[in-house]
């Protein structure tokens, strides 16, 4: 107990003396010892480094993963030490609706059989998304939060470390200093006179009291610089690991460049596979997509005469010549009165009409005419 009330009394004091020191310091009432200019390029730069990999990392954390909580959900786990489950990504969710939607709608129909295309296209997009996230978490982010939580702190634990004995030995120099001071004022030889042999008596006891405290305070100042100037070079090894910092963050931004590559590039072969799966099933949008090209609209009234207008009955005859049989291959529902209904295995009669556009026909049943995709007719001889 003694032992404990001695130390905290000892701590007591140091922080005392520190917080004196740091006062005069601030109010320019006491000297401050300066380190050198490359010890300090160095610190600016350790600061840089930390500050902008904190950036860097909380940034990519959110690209990752956009979901405040579902981020703040995968910070307790890793704090607590526990597996995070595992988390369904936007595009496999995506995947499951068209599936599900197909399932409702009829996975016979041309819209059921490209929802469960594109959602089957959904959900290996978003296994390719969850190993791309792991990767990157491994390769780039790891490292970041391992300099951060470890180089970073043990910096600035050695930083504060040299700041205190900076100013305990800025502290013994005030100590000297005063000692010095004091000791000269009692070397002055006084005005002795026989009446007083006192004076010679206390004079010569002050100026070695004063000459022991200036010993004394010089042996604390030696103490005092030897540990400073062994933390100084400490810390300054631990500021230039920077560089190595540099060069390991290098290596893994690579790494991240080459992840994020991978991933896009089997995004895009995953949608090109889609688009050859959607080119083979029943539709002009497919068609359309294959080609670059929007798909298929309705010229404004205003600038081209419209097949809307001119596909009724009264007003749209045959031609003597050009007319073909068709057979419906799928159903179709007419999307307005300009296009006509179709019926699967159907036989109807089809012709062009110039300005027309190519990926329709006007095709007619009976008395009823309208315009019918090319990709739902087989033309027969």
């Amino acid at each position: 107990m003694d032992f404990n009330v001695k130390r905290l009394a000892t701590e007591a004091g140091l922080f005392l003396t520190r917080a004196v020191q740091f006062t005069e310091e601030k109010l320019w009432q006491s000297e401050k010892t300066n380190l050198d200019q490359d010890f300090e390029n160095l610190t600016v730069r350790a600061d840089c480094t930390k500050h902008w990999t904190e950036k860097i990392l909380r940034q990519t954390e959110i690209l990752l993963q956009p979901n405040p909580s579902a981020r703040i959900e995968e910070f307790l786990y890793e704090k607590l030490d526990m597996k995070a489950p595992s988390r369904v990504t936007n595009s496999e969710l995506l995947g499951q609706h068209m599936e599900d939607a197909a399932k409702e709608l009829g996975l016979e129909s041309p819209y059921g059989s490209t929802l469960v295309k594109v959602g089957e296209c959904e959900r290996r997009l978003g296994a390719v998304e969850k190993d791309f996230i792991q990767t990157a978490d491994i390769s780039f982010l790891s490292p970041l939060r391992n300099f951060l939580e470890g180089d970073c702190r043990i910096i600035s634990k050695e930083r504060r470390l040299l700041e205190n004995l900076r100013l305990d030995l800025d502290a013994c120099k005030t100590r000297v200093k005063k000692a010095k001071a004091a000791e000269a004022k009692v070397a002055v030889v006084p005005d002795f006179q026989e009446t007083r042999p006192r004076n010679y008596v206390l004079s010569a006891s002050a100026s070695a009291l004063w000459t022991e405290e200036v010993e004394k305070a010089e042996q604390g100042l030696k103490t005092a610089q030897k540990e400073f100037d062994r933390q100084a070079e400490v810390t300054r090894l631990l500021l230039e690991g920077i560089s190595c910092t540099h060069v390991n963050h290098l290596r893994c931004l690579h790494e991240f460049v080459e992840a994020q590559a991978a991933y896009y590039r089997q995004c895009h072969l995953h949608m090109q596979d889609l688009q050859e799966e959607l080119r083979r099933l029943p539709g002009g949008f497919a068609q359309n997509s294959s080609q670059n090209a929007p798909p298929p609209s309705l010229p404004e009234p205003e600038s081209v005469s419209s097949p809307v207008e001119t596909l009724t009955i009264e007003e749209v005859q045959a031609p003597a010549s050009g007319t073909r049989k068709a057979k419906v291959l799928y159903d179709y529902d007419a999307a307005d009165c300009s296009e006509l209904s179709l019926l699967a295995d159907e036989i109807i009669t089809v012709y062009t009409m110039p300005g027309m556009e190519s990926d329709w026909l006007v095709g007619e049943r009976g008395n009823q005419r309208g315009r019918v995709p090319v990709t739902y007719l087989e033309l027969l001889s």
